[in-house]
């Protein structure tokens, strides 16, 4: 006897085994793969333009402010990605917002730290300007020879010390790390697009103020490392300048030789040279010191030029990422109003 029939029913009793051979999947639209591609081509190329010729050229002045140039040019594009998706704050999942706020003061605490050690190393100038003047005058008078040596010490001791901030960038920059890899969050296809690019936006955020902060405290620590999965246009470019950067980072650790600025490096070696040359009366090494002196005159000069570049670009990232808070919470306070409003009307109709 035959059983009835109680409406549609799967064929087989254990489900559709096609679901599992051709699993569901979801297709973005040909307008948001587009975004999407533009956005991981412009990364992947500002990555390729970031890896320098010569390794050692990413302890240099030049090399940093390209990275913080590039970091401000990368945030811009992803403010311009979310307008291009026309996905309002008010669609924005708690999560996102959560992880954006926390992260966005963290790069600022970050940002404050850069910008007080290149202070303190900008200070310096004085006191080498200062020892210009004195090593142009006659070593003649023993005062004169004095004041030389002092001054000398005490810029020595200056450009040993670093600035405390610059301790704490390192636990900072963990915890941003950590947000790297956050949980998924079920999305519509335009946060899916939006989730992917900052993705990308939070890797190189992090890997170039690691860079920086190990440039800048002179440290010797290992780079925080980041895998990148070949799915991103992006991930080739950034992986390749990442090993280069740490086969030079652990190059120095194998040496017990700490991270230091090229130019600062440039600056303290005449520094040396003119120590070793003070007391000196014959005439060879009499040539050698006035050679060293218009030599630390070059240095100081390329010194103060790059510190002074890299201290606008990080304040003009310090800038962007600050715009980019203010602008969510200033939306944020619009939409609460709006949801109170229609709350309200929806009360008064009943």
């Amino acid at each position: 006897m035959s059983q009835p029939h109680d409406g549609h029913r799967t064929f087989l009793p254990f489900g559709n085994p096609f679901r599992m051979i051709f699993p569901k999947r979801s297709y973005l639209s040909p307008e948001l793969v587009a975004l999407r591609t533009s956005f991981e081509q412009t990364l992947a190329e500002s990555l390729r333009k970031l890896k320098p010729k010569d390794i050692s050229d990413i302890c240099s002045l030049s090399w940093l402010r390209h990275a913080m140039s590039f970091l401000s040019e990368t945030h811009n594009n992803i403010k311009s990605l979310i307008t291009d998706l026309e996905l309002p704050v008010s669609h924005w999942q708690e999560k996102w917002i959560d992880i954006y706020l926390d992260s966005s003061i963290k790069l600022l605490d970050i940002c404050t730290a850069f910008s007080s050690e290149l202070s303190r190393l900008d200070q310096g100038q004085v006191l080498l300007q200062y020892l210009l003047h004195a090593l142009n005058s006659s070593r003649d008078s023993s005062q004169q020879v004095k004041k030389t040596e002092t001054t000398l010490s005490e810029w020595m001791q200056q450009i040993e010390s670093r600035s405390p901030k610059l301790e704490d960038c390192f636990s900072i920059l963990q915890g941003l790390a950590g947000t790297v890899y956050s949980s998924k969050i079920k999305n519509s296809d335009k946060g899916k697009v939006l989730m992917r690019a900052l993705y990308g936006v939070k890797v190189v955020t992090v890997f170039v103020c690691s860079v920086l902060t190990s440039v800048l405290s002179g440290c010797s620590k290992p780079l925080i490392t980041l895998v990148v999965p070949n799915k991103y246009l992006w991930a080739e470019a950034f992986n390749d300048l990442q090993a280069d950067v740490l086969k030079e980072n652990i190059s120095h650790i194998s040496r017990e030789k700490a991270t230091v600025l090229r130019e600062l490096g440039a600056v303290e070696n005449c520094v040396k040279r003119l120590c070793a040359l003070i007391n000196t009366v014959d005439e060879k090494e009499e040539e050698m010191w006035h050679d060293s002196v218009s030599e630390l005159a070059e240095a100081a000069k390329l010194l103060s030029l790059g510190l002074d570049d890299l201290s606008k670009q990080v304040d003009d990232f310090f800038r962007i990422v600050l715009m980019g808070r203010d602008a969510l919470l200033s939306n944020l306070r619009v939409s609460d109003d709006v949801t109170m409003q229609e709350s309200g009307d929806e009360v008064a109709r009943v």
